[in-house]
């Protein structure tokens, strides 16, 4: 017993030596404290985890996490944090915070006498002197038990910063450095991840809870909540503790790397990751970009709605996905960017606005641009909207419209506005597909293949396009044919950037790739509601109560639709589809990209007049008549030298008499039919065509025998070199073709010659 006694009374001594050892080191330990820093400088110092992407005005618009070491929030002031949690704080930490100079002696005190009798206290350490762990990594202990150098440099600092800070920016310092839990630092992290809200709005059970991680950050939440009872009874708000373990339960049960408050918005992700993957600069860094915070809010807000009506119970079109670009005609700056429908999509992460889509028919405008500037179209020229075959290297190409009805004869201005597909394949017959290829290419969008790759189907948009170069190619036809580049941040290391085929950044300047009168023509064209009603009638969401220049598109398999235009301040592109290329169901650029592109201009011109353009000098405005009434008379624009006061359908009448009613519209002339053994001779029907309505007493001749059939008329081929002539009901030939039918053998010709008869 005596030996056991010898022991205790030396642990005694050494316990109160120790605690001695501490006040006495108080006096001594002041050098290394000179070297902490100013509050100043501690708060010019913090760096947010985030990358924070602002608006043009400074509202943010999207944080992106950098720094994956741990999770800190912006700088929160002491104002900032709520009443309640900074009663939790002192009552847990520090109840004599505003009554000591750095070092609770009555702290010291109690806990040198608990450690000579062993009981369990809660310790000496002030929120000053965890602040001087936090700014010093040297008197910051490396496991849960501080040395006794530690003690002494954090008391010493301790005292240091109680003469030079106040105790407002203590406490503030202090919220902003502590660790929380795992990865989050500071109160700005912990609130927002485990609550959901900013600090100022904290309530005293949240309140608790958080200041509860601070003696066991990764303690279990059962642990936690017991722990937090104890702060809430401190705080003489003991019924508070109704409930806790259940709910504190439910708190840790979340992310804990995912800020969820308004402070943590999620406007622009896409346009957020393509800024700073640029030049990745340091955690913290706030970069004032060109959107539009409150355009960007209605732009996100349109595009979910709308996706949400073409998905009710009952007409789902199994569409989930959209984006939304809009760009500033004057200065190119990109004003909204919204990559997908967000919750809706099942590739959220995929930005629709830089993925390379189908362009269907909203690459006519830009044909029809190239042929008037070529001189080969004016906008009252007639194009023959008929059934037409192509001969190709990989056979016939035979173009439909969308509607699979033929309009005749119209004019070019129809043909664009009401978007048929015929006139505009016979167009880039005269435009060849390697010259409009060239010209997309100027405009920016990025083609990847020459023209003759593509071939005909160039004209009805068979190339593979972003909505971002799209867009920006129709700002081209907006801003008189100069093509340029766009604008994604406001501050001055701007750079301009845009889609060209080798996808690399576009220069700064303009590059003019259609004249201003060409592009006033193309674009009044694109205005005329008039010139859609063949398609899409009068009242469709293409038209509004102010000057727009519009046009939409439909891909193979409805893929995808588009809706890109422009008024005389903004250009506006929309897509609509499926990030994974599933086909839409009944979902046009008129029902679906259409009444987004509307409300978005509408917003955009809520307070903003958008008058006609003024016509550039040079330009012809001549009254039109058209012969036979195959369109109204009307004023129309006109190049220098192209202009004429009348149309007269007979100037294109085929070579016999009786006008365009009397023409083979297919096979066309000089067409080769392979015939492949391996099918059904039965199964590779020819098929012969007139190009309007079967005229009266007409009748086919094929080699100089009569054939049986009417406008649209079935033939079994046999192999050799053909004549088929269309013949009036005397016998006179009003038009005839040329083809050659190969590839079949004896038997198969007999069997084919048999099945015709």
């Amino acid at each position: 017993m005596r030996a056991v006694s010898d022991v205790r009374g030396w642990g005694v001594a050494r316990r109160v030596v120790s605690s001695v050892g501490l006040a006495l080191g108080l006096l001594q330990a002041s050098a290394p404290a000179c070297a902490v820093p100013s509050f100043d400088e501690v708060r010019q110092d913090w760096r947010a985890s985030d990358w924070i992407l602002l608006d043009r005005r400074g509202e943010p618009l999207q944080r992106l996490r950098a720094d994956m070491q741990a999770q800190r929030g912006d700088w929160v002031t002491l104002a900032e944090v709520s009443p309640a949690f900074r009663q939790a704080l002192i009552a847990s930490e520090d109840k004599r915070f505003y009554e000591h100079s750095g070092v609770d002696w009555r702290g010291v005190a109690a806990a040198a006498w608990g450690n000579l009798w062993h009981s369990r206290t809660r310790g000496a350490s002030t929120l000053t002197m965890q602040l001087a762990g936090l700014l010093d990594d040297d008197l910051r202990p490396s496991t849960r038990n501080r040395s006794v150098t530690q003690k002494i440099g954090q008391a010493a600092t301790a005292v240091w910063l109680e003469q030079r800070w106040r105790k407002d920016q203590i406490l503030e310092a202090y919220l902003n450095l502590v660790p929380f839990r795992g990865e989050l630092v500071g109160i700005s992290a912990v609130s927002q991840t485990l609550f959901g809200k900013l600090p100022i709005g904290l309530d005293a059970r949240e309140a608790a809870l958080a200041v509860a991680l601070l003696r066991a950050p990764n303690a279990a939440a059962s642990r936690v909540s017991q722990r937090a009872c104890g702060i809430l009874r401190d705080m003489g708000q003991a019924t508070d503790c109704n409930g806790l373990d259940g709910y504190a339960q439910l708190v840790f049960s979340r992310p804990a790397n995912v800020m969820t408050t308004r402070d943590a918005v999620n406007l622009a992700p896409h346009f957020a990751r393509r800024v700073f993957s640029a030049s990745r600069p340091p955690a913290g860094t706030r970069i004032t970009s060109t959107l539009d915070a409150n355009l960007q809010r209605v732009a996100v807000t349109t595009l979910q709605q709308t996706l949400r009506e073409l998905g009710t119970p009952g007409r789902s079109r199994n569409v989930q996905d959209g984006a939304i670009v809009v760009i500033d005609n004057a200065s190119g700056d990109i004003l909204a960017w919204v990559g997908s429908s967000g919750a809706l999509s099942s590739a959220a992460q995929v930005d629709g606005v830089t993925s390379l889509r189908q362009a269907g028919s909203t690459l006519k405008p830009f044909l029809y641009a190239q042929a008037i500037a070529e001189q080969r179209l004016t906008a009252a020229s007639l194009l023959d909207d008929s059934p037409i075959d192509l001969p190709t290297g990989g056979g016939l190409y035979i173009p439909q419209n969308y509607d699979r009805h033929f309009k005749g004869w119209v004019s070019a201005r129809t043909a664009l506005g009401s978007s048929l597909n015929v006139p505009a394949v016979r167009t880039l017959v005269m435009v060849t597909p390697r010259r409009f290829a060239r010209t997309l290419v100027a405009l920016g969008l990025p083609l990847t293949q020459s023209g003759d790759y593509y071939g005909y189907s160039l004209a009805l948009g068979s190339a593979d396009v972003t909505l971002l170069s799209l867009t920006n190619a129709y700002r081209a036809l907006a801003n008189g044919g100069a093509a340029s580049g766009v604008k994604e941040r406001t501050s001055e290391t701007v750079r301009t950037r845009g889609d060209n085929a080798k996808g690399t950044a576009r220069a700064e300047g303009y590059t003019a790739v259609f004249s201003p009168q060409v592009s006033f023509i193309v674009s009044d064209m694109l205005a005329d509601r008039q010139a859609r009603t063949r398609t899409l009638g009068l009242d469709s969401p293409l038209s509004t109560r102010y000057w727009t220049a519009v046009k939409t598109g439909t891909s193979k398999d409805m893929r995808d639709n588009w809706a890109v235009g422009y008024s005389r301040r903004y250009t506006v592109g929309i897509w609509v589809g499926n990030a994974d290329g599933a086909p839409m169901w009944d979902v046009s650029g008129v029902s679906g990209a259409a009444p987004i592109w509307h409300r978005v201009m509408d917003y955009l011109h809520r307070q903003t007049a958008s008058l006609p353009p003024a016509p550039p000098p040079g330009l012809e405005h001549v009254a039109v008549q058209y012969a036979e009434h195959v369109e109204p008379t009307r004023e129309e624009w006109f190049l220098p030298g192209t202009s004429q006061s009348t149309i007269a359908l007979s100037s294109l009448a085929t070579k016999a008499p009786g006008g365009p009613l009397w023409r083979i519209a297919g096979p066309a002339d000089g067409t080769i039919v392979a015939l492949d053994p391996d099918i059904p001779p039965a199964n590779q029907r020819l098929w012969f065509q007139v190009a309007a309505a079967w005229p009266k007493g007409a009748a086919w001749r094929l080699d100089g025998k009569p054939l049986v059939g009417r406008a649209r008329t079935g033939w079994l081929p046999w192999p050799g070199r053909h004549t088929l002539e269309l013949v009036d009901a005397a016998g006179v030939v009003r038009d005839s073709i040329r083809f050659e039918v190969r590839g079949a053998t004896l038997t198969d010709g007999k069997r084919m010659r048999n099945a015709s008869r």
